[in-house]
C-alpha cells in the first residue's frame, strides 16, 4: 500500500483530504526557494560528515555500498547536548481534549516563517518495508542538523531502486485517501515573543512536538534528540496503520521454524530497557537451526494485519542502546552512526568510540540490517502468541491470560519502569511502576482502538496471550535465561499451565527450560497477597482514570474494567 503525493486540481481545496490548516502550514514549507532536496544516502553522509561538531571515527561502515554508501564510509558520532532521551511532555495531539489547535497552528506558522533565513534540507523515505504497507515520509530540517537528517534516512528505508519499484507496485492505502507523511523540524527553534503567537498552548515552555495524525503531518520544534524524529515518524505511521485495519506495535516479532515444518510467531511488547530487543534477537544457541532457524521481523516497530495476522516491519535498521556494547565488541562492527557517546584514541592513534554510558545515560547507535542475518521485512505466517513484558514484582516470570477482554486490558495496563531512553522531570522515581498501555507511549488515537485490535487477535484469530516478567519477582531476579527458557517451552508446545490460586482467568507455569530459581508464589503469604491485590487494583484505577482524564478520550469498554475487577475480587 502507498500514500498519496500528487493531486488532480479538482482534489485540491478546503475540506478535502490532505488539506487541513495544520498540514497546509507544514507542507507549504517544503516548496520554499531555500529548500535543498537530499536525494541519496551518499549526499546525506557527506553533509553529516562535514557538519560542525561531527566526530568521524576510524570505524568503517561494514558493507556500506550494499545500502547506498561509499565503500570507505566511516561511522559518524554526534552528541546532542544535555538532552539524551525522549520527552513525552512536549507532545500535543490535535483532536485531543484541551489541545488548542488554533494557537498551536500559529506557533508552527511563526516557526516556519523564521526558517526563511536558513537553508533547509528535504529528505524522503519509506516507512513500511513490504508492498502491503508502505508510506512515503518527508522531513524538512535546517542546515546545521545534518546528522539528524542522515540518521533519519538510515533509520527508515531510503529510496533505493528496489524499494521505489516495490512502492510503485503497491496499492494505495485507504483507497488513495492517505496523504504522504510530512514532518517539519527545527531543533534550533526558541520561543520568542511575537504578534499573535501565544505559547500558553505548549505543554513544555521550550519544546513542542505537535501532531495532526489524521492528516499525516507533524512539527518538531526545539528538540535535538534523534529519538524524537524516529518516534515522531512512527507515531504517524502507527496512526495511519490503525485507521486501515492494523494493530500498531511497539515491540519485537520473530518466527521460529520447528520440527515437521511447523512455524511459531511470537510478538513481544515492552518499553526500551524491558528486554524486548534481547528476546527478539536471541538465537537460542542455534537449537532451531536444523529446522530452518529463526526469522526476525524487527525489535521495535511493526504492524499486524488483524484479518490475515501477517506482519510488516516499518524500519530496516535498529536504534539500540550502546550501554551493553563496549568498545571492541563484535556487534559494533554493524554500527552506522552513534549518538551521545564519547570517543578516544587507540594505541594506533585511531578514533574509537567510548560506549557503556560513561558520558551519559542512553547512548544510542543505529545498526545496519546486516546485524541480524535472519532478518525479514514481512512474516506471512499468522502470529501465534502475544507476550506483554512487564516489570511488576508481584507477577511471576510467566502467566497465561484466558479471555480476550482480560488479555487485551492487561496490555492496556502494562506495568513497567521508566528507562533512561526517556527524559523525565527531576526527582522522578525511576524504579516506580507506571502504566504504559501496550508499551506504546506514542499513540495519537483513542486507546480503545488498540484495545479492540488486540482483543480481535485473541478472540477471533486464536492468538494466545501471556505476561512475562523480566524484572524481579518479590526480590528474586527473573534472569534472561528464565525468559528465554519460558519462550522456548511455550514455542515447542511443552508448556504446562495450571490454575493459579483463586483466579479463573490466569494460569501459571511452574517449570521451564533453564529455570534459575524457585519463583512459585506463596498464596498463603498475606504480605504477598496484599501486594498482588494492590498491583491489580492499580490496573483497575488506571482503567477508571482512562474514563475520566482528557474528557474520557481513552475510555475502555465496561468489559475491560469488569475483567480487572474480577481479578481484584479473586486475589
Amino acid at each position: 500500500m502507498s500514500t498519496k503525493a500528487y493531486y488532480p486540481i479538482a482534489e485540491i481545496g478546503a475540506g478535502k483530504v490532505g488539506f487541513s490548516r495544520t498540514r497546509s502550514i507544514i507542507e507549504g514549507a517544503f516548496y520554499g526557494n531555500n529548500v535543498v532536496k537530499v536525494e541519496t544516502l551518499k549526499e546525506a553522509y557527506e553533509l553529516a560528515k562535514n557538519s560542525p561538531g561531527t566526530i568521524v571515527t576510524d570505524m568503517p561502515v561494514k558493507d556500506g555500498e550494499t545500502f547506498g554508501l561509499d565503500k570507505d564510509a566511516k561511522v559518524l558520532l554526534f552528541n546532542d547536548g544535555a538532552v539524551t532521551g525522549r520527552y513525552a511532555a512536549a507532545r500535543r495531539i490535535k483532536g485531543e481534549p484541551g489541545v488548542d489547535e488554533v494557537k498551536l497552528d500559529k506557533v508552527v506558522m511563526d516557526a516556519v516563517y523564521k526558517t526563511r533565513w536558513k537553508t533547509m534540507y528535504h529528505a524522503t523515505c519509506f516507512v513500511g518495508l513490504d508492498k502491503e504497507f508502505m508510506a512515503k515520509a518527508h522531513l524538512l530540517i535546517p542546515e546545521g542538523e545534518e546528522n539528524l537528517l542522515y540518521n533519519w534516512m538510515l533509520n527508515f528505508q531510503y529510496m533505493s531502486d528496489e524499494y521505489v519499484k516495490m512502492y510503485r507496485d503497491s496499492k494505495p492505502i485507504g483507497d488513495g485517501k492517505e496523504p504522504d507523511i510530512y514532518i517539519f523540524s527545527d531543533p534550533q527553534w526558541v520561543p520568542e515573543e511575537a504578534p499573535d503567537v501565544d505559547y500558553s498552548c505548549l505543554s513544555d515552555p521550550l519544546t513542542l512536538c505537535y501532531f495532526d495524525t489524521n492528516q499525516n503531518c507533524a512539527a518538531i520544534l526545539g528538540m535535538k534528540y534523534f529519538g524524537e524524529h524516529k518516534k515522531g515518524t512512527l507515531t504517524m505511521a502507527w496512526a495511519l496503520a490503525n485507521r486501515n485495519g492494523y494493530a500498531s506495535c511497539h515491540g519485537g516479532q520473530k518466527e521460529y521454524s520447528l520440527e515437521g515444518g511447523k512455524k511459531f510467531v511470537a510478538s513481544v511488547y515492552g518499553l526500551s530497557g524491558s528486554g524486548k530487543s534481547t528476546l527478539t534477537h536471541a538465537k537460542h544457541a542455534g537449537k532451531y537451526d536444523a529446522f530452518g532457524g529463526i526469522k526476525v521481523l524487527h525489535d521495535d516497530a511493526f504492524i499486524i494485519n488483524t484479518d490475515t495476522c501477517s506482519s510488516v516491519a516499518l524500519e530496516p535498521t535498529y536504534f539500540d542502546k550502546t550501554a551493553d556494547y563496549p568498545t571492541g565488541c563484535p556487534d559494533n562492527e554493524y554500527l552506522l552512526t552513534v549518538q551521545n557517546c564519547s570517543a578516544t584514541l587507540d594505541e594506533n592513534g585511531k578514533v574509537q568510540l567510548v560506549t557503556e554510558d560513561i558520558r551519559n545515560g542512553n547512548g544510542r547507535a543505529i545498526k545496519s540490517k546486516l546485524w541480524s542475518p535472519n532478518r525479514v521485512d514481512k512474516i506471512d505466517a499468522p502470529v501465534n502468541a502475544i507476550f506483554w513484558i512487564m516489570k511488576d514484582p508481584t507477577i511471576p516470570p510467566v502467566v497465561k491470560l484466558k479471555g480476550a477482554a482480560l488479555a487485551s486490558v492487561m496490555g492496556a495496563t502494562l506495568a513497567t519502569k521508566t528507562s533512561t531512553a526517556e527524559r523525565v522531570a527531576a526527582g522522578t522515581d525511576m524504579n516506580a511502576l507506571r502504566i504504559v498501555p501496550y508499551a506504546n507511549p506514542f499513540r495519537t488515537y483513542p486507546l480503545v482502538n488498540d484495545y479492540e485490535k488486540f482483543k480481535k487477535l485473541v478472540s477471533e484469530k486464536n492468538v494466545d496471550c501471556y505476561i512475562v516478567n523480566t524484572g524481579d519477582f518479590m526480590g528474586t531476579k527473573c534472569k534472561p535465561a528464565d525468559t528465554l527458557g519460558i519462550l522456548e517451552t511455550i514455542v515447542e508446545g511443552k508448556a504446562k499451565f495450571e490454575k493459579w490460586g483463586n483466579f479463573d482467568d490466569i494460569e501459571i507455569m511452574y517449570d521451564w527450560s533453564g529455570k534459575t530459581a524457585d519463583f512459585k508464589p506463596d498464596m498463603n503469604n498475606a504480605e504477598y497477597k496484599a501486594a498482588l491485590k494492590a498491583a491489580m487494583q492499580n490496573r483497575v484505577d488506571a482503567v477508571k482514570g482512562f474514563a475520566e482524564k482528557k474528557e474520557g478520550y481513552d475510555k475502555l469498554p465496561d468489559e475491560a474494567l469488569a475483567a480487572l475487577e474480577k481479578l481484584v475480587a479473586q486475589c
